[in-house]
């Protein structure tokens, strides 16, 4: 070990020096958080301790500067549909908790021993015999990244940059608080990554049809009270789903957010909450239970329903509606439209 005694990075891995595999695990449609602090607990692992380690996450990217971020920087993550977890193999979650978010595996047959997380805990469960979850850090990525510093690993370039963006995606709209170790993380990180590789990824080029998209979606948003829904019946590819809902939900009187596409065969949702009393990956949950998979964090939340076919039936757009508007608590009325027709035609 290479930490001072009480480093919790030393901690981490007298945890998992016990087993022969280490399975690192992050939130469902992982973010840049959950990809760059998991590739960073990823790279401590081979490091010091020379284990074989995978980093898995379920679902899908969605959003253009994240899936640009994975193509440019290619982290080890592996997304799966299921995955079958061996007794004997040390689970280490990540940017997650048990019980607080979805993710692939299965709490009562994983061997959960690490928790790694900045988001607070609800509910009172049994602690794994590793737990480092920090509410007031600004993004699980800083929390990593410390764990490096205090191995004194310089993480590659492309690892560096990816723990950036991560923290710069985490401290974007309302979510603007850094604490100590975020400023301490953050200079330390800009040593080693690519600048012209962070301005790329936050400028990912999007194809000419996601404007096309982006027309027909602001045309199927409706408004019921603040909760909006908007499904487009097909998209051509899955970017437009995750910027839709962040475009609305910047809208003055819209707090939450379904936005669906049909892609490839699938559903792809993205969920947003602005109240404070309400989480978007709560909310992406009750809405899907039964039909798919949901999970995210507070603000930021997707799902998909598989195999509905190349278009999204009036029976599953009723349904989903339904559901939305029960989990919000609003009442079902006759949406109005973000956009009026009227104000549509008009401007031709």
């Amino acid at each position: 070990m290479h930490g001072s005694p009480s480093a919790k990075s030393d901690r981490l891995l007298k945890t998992l020096s016990h087993y022969e595999e280490v399975l690192i695990a992050t939130h469902d449609n992982p973010d840049p958080d959950a990809v760059a602090s998991g590739w960073t607990v990823w790279t401590l692992v081979q490091q010091r301790l020379g284990k074989a380690v995978r980093l898995v996450a379920g679902g899908f990217i969605s959003r253009a500067e994240n899936r640009h971020m994975v193509r440019l920087l290619e982290p080890p993550i592996e997304l799966l549909g299921d995955l079958a977890c061996e007794a004997d193999t040390a689970v280490v979650l990540v940017d997650c908790q048990p019980g607080n978010q979805g993710y692939l595996l299965c709490e009562d047959s994983a061997n959960i021993v690490a928790v790694i997380d900045h988001h607070a805990s609800r509910g009172r469960r049994k602690r794994p015999a590793f737990w480092d979850v920090r509410p007031r850090v600004a993004a699980s990525a800083s929390i990593a990244a410390s764990y490096l510093l205090e191995q004194r690993i310089e993480p590659s370039d492309r690892l560096a940059t990816a723990l950036l963006f991560a923290i710069r995606t985490e401290t974007r709209g309302t979510e603007t608080h850094y604490s100590r170790l975020d400023r301490q993380v953050l200079p330390w990180l800009a040593r080693f990554a690519d600048p012209s590789r962070l301005a790329e990824i936050e400028s990912a080029p999007l194809p000419p049809e996601y404007y096309g998209d982006l027309v027909l979606a602001l045309q199927n948003t409706f408004l019921y009270q603040d909760a909006a829904f908007c499904l487009l019946p097909r998209a051509n590819g899955p970017e437009i789903v995750g910027e839709v809902a962040d475009l609305l939900i910047r809208c003055q009187t819209i707090g939450r957010v379904l936005c669906g596409a049909a892609v490839g065969g699938d559903l792809l949702l993205s969920f947003r909450a602005e109240r404070e009393n309400e989480d978007a990956s709560v909310l992406a949950r009750k809405t899907l239970a039964g039909l798919g998979r949901g999970g995210g964090h507070r603000h930021r939340a997707g799902g998909k329903i598989p195999n509905i076919g190349p278009r999204i039936t009036e029976d599953l757009e009723d349904q989903l509606r339904n559901r939305w508007l029960a989990v919000c608590g609003v009442d079902r009325l006759r949406g109005t439209r973000l956009v009026a027709l009227r104000e549509i035609v008009e401007n031709l």
